[in-house]
């Protein structure tokens, strides 16, 4: 395996269009002169690596993928990096092959939560990995950068741990961890990492460097934004400044010049519990730590955890422009490395020949950890560095001119930004267009219009999808946009998310109401008989959100009969650590208003609200006699007109109830019982847009 690896390594460095892959094996380092043949001729003045990156992903040479982006942001600024990608973390010893990092240890359980990569909404174990090679499962442990971070210690102790990642942005608080049903610390405090970035990490990662490379230590650097670390009982943050230590006495209780805003979340040991009074305690540092994510104005987060305090700086700006352009122009293969052979890694072949176009997201859904990761201010690339792309997918080997995705975390937030800088310094919304759009929000499509022109008129294109969702609130702003999308965007069916039909659950998810969707499929059909095309919406919908009654099951399913659309993958919500909506699943609060939610806590029902969405399966119709008896709705069985199984499956003697009005309202029957429904898998894969 590392014999072909070099060679086939050498192989691409010889092509004039592309640059060397970033080194996964020994063997490569040995070619490039980092390390000798031999352990005995080991000179530090000329061997040794500066850094390495341990990650829970395959590692693929394209900008979708982290491992690949830090690597060569580290590699663009002269630093010696190889990338140990899914080692076996029962031992220290597969930690030990590229000797020991001379500045730091970088570390990533990958693109996804190590527990939502492995496990389903029902905590049954996956059977396969989007992110490895084969798309085999098992690759990675659970709490992959907890046990990266123990086992790189074994190997060389002394050397700095800097992680970041999902995993560690959205469990860098007190967090419910939705698979073992409980609260856990932060995780900076149980993997004892010594600095965790937090959110898209470039600018905080390369400011650390500069300063270990000054010769400051990695405990003294404490005061950059996008970071966060732990102290003991006697430890000082970096921003105390009084002389006079009160032993016993937090230091933010005492009387010191601080230079800058403090706010202290409710603790670790008091938010931790199962009682009542718990749960509203957790719910208010929830809606605290939310609210306070402005990277202009928001203060640093303490959290205590026992004897040791979790300090969370500010968030770090969103990129600009040029700066996006230049983590988008480093010399990437857009390939999975050489030594995975003929293995495929699902998750590029999703991507392989789509183009980001910006990250972030405003949209604020409460299920989400695109706004909680990436930020809610919305960076774009330029037209220069997209078509630049766009040319250059003419060298990869497949390619045969469709793009199939030109996109983001949302298709139409492109240069969509506030209006008034000086407001959204101070801003505090959640939300940029919820509960309804800020007037102080630009969005102007014609960015977007003018970049989807552009890409389809590029040499070499003959058809440009645009798959990652649009956010169909904005998008009824522009019919232009919606006409443009249908005509030269959409090959038979646009991907969108309304996700509910209930109001309350809407409300709860910060999604817009039923009838956004409404207008948008009336706009979008209206543009496709214009554009003389048959094209139809593949709603997404989400099953046992809190807030969701069985009885919006129904709801949903009779919505879904109505338009003739029959999703063949459909989602159960999973609580995914850090976000609102998890809060809520945990407590049974809104943590905005404080008011009681509904939530779905057994098992059986989750399955029979996610079966609802798929009714026509033969396999579910246990499951759906059993939530239409439970509700009351055995209308719905039988053979007439709107009903949802037949008699033939269900026993006799129910007891039926009067025939509901159908919701939805519109009388427009989109597509046909053969429809394709939602490629999407549960929880995982591509962001998608909201």
């Amino acid at each position: 395996m590392a014999q072909k690896s070099s060679a086939a390594t050498s192989a691409v460095a010889s092509r004039k269009d592309v640059s060397p892959y970033l080194p996964m094996t020994r063997e490569e380092c040995v070619d490039r002169g980092w390390l000798p043949k031999n352990d005995s001729d080991f000179d530090p003045t000329i061997h040794g690596l500066d850094f390495v990156l341990v990650s829970g992903d395959a590692y693929v040479d394209h900008p979708s993928f982290a491992n690949a982006v830090i690597g060569r942001l580290l590699e663009a600024r002269g630093h010696r990096v190889a990338i140990l990608s899914q080692p076996d973390w029962k031992s220290a010893e597969p930690f030990r092959v590229f000797g020991a990092p001379r500045v730091a240890w970088l570390i990533s359980a990958g693109n996804l939560d190590s527990h939502l990569n492995h496990y389903t909404a029902h905590k049954k174990p996956r059977s396969d990995d989007q992110y490895s090679p084969g798309g085999r499962a098992g690759l990675r442990p659970d709490g992959a950068t907890i046990v990266y971070s123990q086992r790189c210690r074994e190997a060389f102790k002394g050397v700095p741990i800097i992680a970041g990642g999902v995993e560690v942005s959205m469990r860098r608080m007190a967090h419910v961890d939705y698979w073992h049903e409980k609260v856990k610390r932060s995780l900076i405090l149980d993997a004892r990492i010594d600095l965790a970035v937090y959110g898209m990490g470039e600018k905080a990662l390369l400011a650390i460097i500069d300063r270990l490379q000054a010769g400051e230590k990695i405990e003294e650097i404490h005061d950059l934004p996008g970071t966060a670390y732990a102290i003991g009982k006697h430890g000082r943050p970096h921003f105390f400044r009084s002389k006079d230590w009160q032993q016993g006495t937090p230091w933010w209780q005492q009387n010191s010049d601080f230079t800058e805003s403090i706010l202290e979340l409710p603790s670790y040991d008091e938010i931790r519990g199962h009682d009542e009074e718990s749960k509203q305690r957790f719910a208010r540092a929830q809606h605290l730590f939310h609210r306070e994510q402005n990277p202009d104005s928001a203060p640093i987060l303490v959290q205590r955890h026992g004897d040791h305090t979790l300090i969370v700086n500010r968030p770090m700006k969103a990129l600009e422009t040029d700066e996006l352009d230049r983590v988008f122009s480093l010399p990437y293969n857009k390939e999975p490395h050489p030594s995975y052979g003929e293995e495929t890694i699902p998750a590029h072949e999703t991507v392989k020949f789509s183009i980001n176009i910006m990250r972030g997201c405003f949209g604020g859904c409460t299920f989400c950890a695109i706004t909680e990761h990436q930020g809610r201010a919305v960076s774009s690339r330029s037209e220069e560095s997209v078509l630049k792309e766009v040319e250059d997918l003419n060298r990869l080997q497949g390619y045969k001119g469709v793009i199939s995705d030109l996109g983001g975390p949302t298709a139409n937030m492109y240069r969509m930004r506030c209006t008034r800088p000086e407001i959204e310094a101070r801003c505090r919304r959640p939300s940029c267009v919820h509960p309804t759009i800020c007037k102080l929000l630009g969005t102007d499509h014609g960015p977007v219009k003018q970049l989807m022109k552009k890409v389809r008129e590029s040499d070499g294109v003959k058809m440009v999808h645009v798959a990652s969702g649009v956010r169909m609130d904005l998008a009824n702003l522009d019919q232009e946009y919606i006409d443009d999308l249908a005509e030269h965007h959409v090959g038979g069916h646009l991907k969108v998310a309304p996700e509910h039909i209930d109001d309350d659950t809407l409300r709860l998810m910060k999604k817009p109401g039923m009838d956004t969707y409404l207008e948008f499929e009336e706009r979008f059909q209206e543009a496709s008989h214009k554009a003389g095309k048959e094209q139809y919406l593949v709603p997404y919908f989400l099953s046992s959100h809190p807030g969701c009654e069985q009885s919006a099951a129904v709801d949903i399913a009779e919505f879904l009969q109505a338009r003739r659309l029959r999703p063949q993958q459909v989602q159960d919500f999973i609580p995914t650590p850090g976000t609102p909506a998890t809060c809520m699943w945990w407590t049974g609060l809104d943590p905005t208003r404080m008011k009681e939610v509904f939530v779905e806590n057994k098992m059986r029902n989750k399955r029979k609200q996610r079966a609802m969405l798929q009714w026509w399966k033969p396999e579910n119709a246990p499951l759906v006699k059993e939530l239409l008896q439970d509700t009351g709705r055995t209308d719905l069985i039988g053979g007439h007109e709107g009903a949802l199984i037949p008699d033939d499956r269900m026993n006799k003697g129910s007891k039926g109830t009067a025939p509901r009005k159908k919701p939805g309202g519109s009388s427009r029957q989109p597509g046909s019982s053969r429809q394709p429904g939602s490629s999407r898998k549960s929880g995982r894969g591509k962001s998608r847009g909201r």
